[in-house]
Protein backbone atom coordinates (compact mmCIF):
# COMPACT_ATOMS: atom_id res chain seq x y z
CA UNK A 1 0.00 0.00 0.00
CA UNK A 2 3.18 2.34 0.85
CA UNK A 3 4.52 1.62 -2.53
CA UNK A 4 1.13 2.79 -4.77
CA UNK A 5 1.10 6.07 -2.74
CA UNK A 6 4.64 6.58 -2.80
CA UNK A 7 3.73 6.25 -7.07
CA UNK A 8 1.16 7.75 -6.79
CA UNK A 9 2.55 11.30 -5.24
CA UNK A 10 5.52 10.95 -7.55
CA UNK A 11 2.86 11.16 -10.32
CA UNK A 12 1.70 14.10 -9.32
CA UNK A 13 4.78 15.94 -8.08
CA UNK A 14 6.25 14.84 -11.66
CA UNK A 15 2.79 16.16 -13.36
CA UNK A 16 3.26 19.21 -11.52
CA UNK A 17 6.51 19.93 -12.47
CA UNK A 18 5.72 19.16 -16.23
CA UNK A 19 2.92 21.90 -15.85
CA UNK A 20 5.43 24.78 -14.99
CA UNK A 21 7.73 23.36 -17.76
CA UNK A 22 5.00 23.38 -20.01
CA UNK A 23 3.71 27.07 -19.08
CA UNK A 24 7.64 28.18 -18.85
CA UNK A 25 7.78 27.66 -22.41
CA UNK A 26 4.14 29.58 -23.19
CA UNK A 27 5.15 32.68 -25.58
CA UNK A 28 2.91 35.96 -25.46
CA UNK A 29 1.58 36.78 -28.36
CA UNK A 30 3.09 38.29 -31.27
CA UNK A 31 3.07 42.37 -31.85
CA UNK A 32 3.10 42.67 -35.57
CA UNK A 33 3.29 46.35 -37.09
CA UNK A 34 0.96 47.02 -39.14
CA UNK A 35 3.28 46.91 -41.98
CA UNK A 36 3.11 43.06 -41.97
CA UNK A 37 -0.01 42.86 -41.34
CA UNK A 38 -0.82 44.46 -44.14
CA UNK A 39 2.07 42.96 -46.59
CA UNK A 40 1.76 41.89 -50.05
CA UNK A 41 3.66 38.69 -50.89
CA UNK A 42 5.50 39.31 -54.35
CA UNK A 43 5.38 35.60 -54.98
CA UNK A 44 1.90 34.84 -53.81
CA UNK A 45 1.30 32.91 -57.40
CA UNK A 46 4.83 30.99 -57.27
CA UNK A 47 3.89 29.41 -53.56
CA UNK A 48 3.53 26.15 -54.10
CA UNK A 49 6.41 26.25 -56.51
CA UNK A 50 8.69 27.92 -53.55
CA UNK A 51 7.98 25.15 -51.11
CA UNK A 52 10.31 23.20 -52.63
CA UNK A 53 13.19 25.90 -52.26
CA UNK A 54 12.13 26.18 -48.86
CA UNK A 55 12.78 22.76 -47.74
CA UNK A 56 16.02 23.14 -47.77
CA UNK A 57 16.64 26.64 -46.48
CA UNK A 58 14.41 25.19 -43.67
CA UNK A 59 16.32 22.26 -42.57
CA UNK A 60 19.04 24.17 -42.68
CA UNK A 61 17.46 26.89 -40.49
CA UNK A 62 14.87 25.80 -38.37
CA UNK A 63 14.89 22.29 -38.04
CA UNK A 64 17.20 22.42 -34.84
CA UNK A 65 14.27 24.16 -32.91
CA UNK A 66 11.30 23.90 -35.08
CA UNK A 67 11.66 20.15 -36.05
CA UNK A 68 11.39 17.97 -39.32
CA UNK A 69 7.58 18.17 -38.96
CA UNK A 70 7.36 21.97 -37.58
CA UNK A 71 5.87 21.06 -33.96
CA UNK A 72 8.44 22.96 -32.29
CA UNK A 73 10.00 19.47 -30.99
CA UNK A 74 13.34 20.35 -32.61
CA UNK A 75 16.99 18.97 -30.94
CA UNK A 76 17.02 22.70 -29.40
CA UNK A 77 13.80 23.24 -28.76
CA UNK A 78 14.01 22.09 -24.87
CA UNK A 79 16.56 24.27 -24.60
CA UNK A 80 14.86 27.33 -25.17
CA UNK A 81 12.97 30.03 -22.70
CA UNK A 82 9.99 29.58 -24.61
CA UNK A 83 8.60 27.12 -27.07
CA UNK A 84 9.05 27.84 -30.69
CA UNK A 85 5.55 27.19 -32.16
CA UNK A 86 3.63 24.43 -34.03
CA UNK A 87 3.32 25.49 -37.54
CA UNK A 88 0.56 22.80 -37.63
CA UNK A 89 -1.61 24.16 -35.55
CA UNK A 90 -5.16 25.62 -36.15
CA UNK A 91 -3.46 29.65 -34.23
CA UNK A 92 -0.80 29.13 -36.60
CA UNK A 93 -2.47 28.93 -39.89
CA UNK A 94 -4.80 31.86 -39.27
CA UNK A 95 -1.60 34.35 -39.73
CA UNK A 96 -1.13 36.01 -43.49
CA UNK A 97 2.12 36.20 -45.54
CA UNK A 98 3.16 39.48 -43.78
CA UNK A 99 2.41 38.19 -40.35
CA UNK A 100 4.30 35.22 -41.02
CA UNK A 101 7.31 37.12 -42.94
CA UNK A 102 7.52 39.10 -39.85
CA UNK A 103 7.49 36.12 -37.09
CA UNK A 104 9.91 34.51 -39.34
CA UNK A 105 12.40 36.56 -41.41
CA UNK A 106 12.38 39.89 -38.38
CA UNK A 107 11.77 37.54 -35.19
CA UNK A 108 12.10 38.43 -31.90
CA UNK A 109 13.85 36.93 -28.59
CA UNK A 110 14.60 33.60 -29.53
CA UNK A 111 13.74 33.56 -32.96
CA UNK A 112 17.17 35.02 -34.63
CA UNK A 113 16.40 37.90 -36.98
CA UNK A 114 17.12 36.67 -40.40
CA UNK A 115 17.56 39.61 -42.82
CA UNK A 116 21.50 38.63 -43.57
CA UNK A 117 21.26 35.22 -43.33
CA UNK A 118 18.60 34.81 -46.05
CA UNK A 119 19.56 37.96 -48.12
CA UNK A 120 17.21 37.00 -51.00
CA UNK A 121 13.28 37.93 -50.85
CA UNK A 122 12.75 34.85 -53.04
CA UNK A 123 14.71 32.85 -50.12
CA UNK A 124 12.55 34.56 -47.27
CA UNK A 125 9.27 33.67 -49.00
CA UNK A 126 10.50 30.20 -49.76
CA UNK A 127 10.33 29.10 -46.43
CA UNK A 128 7.40 30.75 -45.68
CA UNK A 129 5.84 28.67 -48.31
CA UNK A 130 7.46 25.63 -46.97
CA UNK A 131 6.00 25.89 -43.41
CA UNK A 132 2.18 26.67 -44.88
CA UNK A 133 3.10 22.65 -46.10
CA UNK A 134 2.76 21.71 -42.66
Amino acid sequence: MKTIKGLTGMIVILIGLMSFIINDQVRDPWEIPDKYKNMENPFATEMDDLAEDGADIYEKHCTSCHGDTGEGDGSKADKLDTFPGDFTSDEFKEYNDGELYFMSIIGRDEMPNYEKKLPSEEDRWAVIAYIKTF
